[in-house]
């Protein structure tokens, strides 16, 4: 039976081309009804997405990188209209994550196998605050990073990966104060950590990708589980390049005296009296002084379009 479906793109991101998009199109199209608009500034896709769901659009196909997914993703959360994930952007952390190659073509034919099994079901997403995220929310140094990396988002479709590296050295030598924590933790079941300087909550395992190698912080880490929280307690740099090379390892980093690693976590405050920066699914969201983060079961109906 054919299905309604809206096709989100966002024809900005960094591997999104006009002939993919027709070919995207036309591939759904062959036995379902599709409707395409295409996103032009940050929120449009939460606004596209809110109006399928009160349409009883029955799917919503995001087309683009991790910050058009999220926006879908807000959009039909707690609906019955369901998402499906096709990479579009440089990294593309949680189509990658669900197992689908880092290609619109190939994943598209894996979108259309999956809806003619009907292979819906729900998952679980993080909130924080009022915002849902797919995989991750990041505090401090990371979110001083991806602050950096957009105010060159001209570049960032060019040179990808390169340009995280260069921001990531910029912003711990000139950009970071490293001397200060920057938030404290509280989390729901009494444990704390007073001295944060650089936190992950995440609802997906790995945090991120560089290249092909996935950065594994906490394996068991999934949409059908809780959060993780992954917190540097100091920014020494031989600590960081540690938990770098275990990440890179695989099978999770271990917790020691300067990292704070806590999973199964349905709530968590961070806050300070000084403001710090926070990202959510790779877009930079401005500082805050209190962000609540919760675990929300069953959240969103997935196209379970992995092989």
């Amino acid at each position: 039976m054919p299905l309604r479906l809206l096709l989100i793109v966002n024809s900005f991101a960094s591997s999104v081309t006009a002939k993919n998009t027709v070919a995207v199109h036309q591939r759904l199209s062959q036995h379902h009804d599709v409707q395409v608009v295409e996103t032009n500034r940050r929120g449009h896709a939460t606004r596209f997405a809110e109006d399928a769901a009160r349409r009883g659009i029955d799917v919503v196909v995001a087309y683009g990188g991790d910050g058009t997914l999220n926006e879908a993703a807000t959009g039909v959360a707690t609906t019955d209209t369901a998402l499906a994930v096709l990479p579009g952007g440089s990294t593309n952390v949680f189509a990658r994550t669900l197992g689908m190659p880092n290609d619109a073509l190939q994943s598209v034919e894996l979108i259309v196998d999956a809806l003619d099994r009907n292979a819906i079901s729900p998952i679980g997403l993080g909130r924080a605050n009022d915002r849902y995220f797919t995989f991750h929310t990041g505090l401090g140094y990371d979110a001083a990073v991806v602050r950096w990396v957009e105010q060159r988002a001209a570049l960032k479709r060019y040179a990808g990966h390169p340009l995280f590296v260069l921001a990531s050295l910029k912003t711990f030598f000139m950009d970071f104060d490293r001397k200060r924590p920057h938030f404290s933790l509280e989390f729901g079941d009494g444990h704390t950590v007073d001295e944060g300087y650089f936190s992950v909550v995440m609802n997906t395992n790995p945090y991120t990708y560089l290249g092909n190698r996935p950065l594994d912080l906490v394996p068991k880490t999934d949409v059908d589980s809780k959060l993780s929280v992954v917190t540097f307690k100091t920014m020494n740099p031989s600590h960081i390049l540690r938990t770098l090379a275990s990440a890179l390892r695989g099978g999770g980093v271990p917790e020691r005296s300067w990292l704070d690693v806590h999973t199964n976590v349905s709530r968590v405050v961070a806050r300070d009296n000084r403001a710090f920066p926070y990202q959510l699914d790779g877009d930079y969201l401005g500082e805050t002084r209190e962000i609540t983060f919760e675990h929300v079961p069953n959240a969103l109906r997935l196209v379970r379009s992995h092989p």
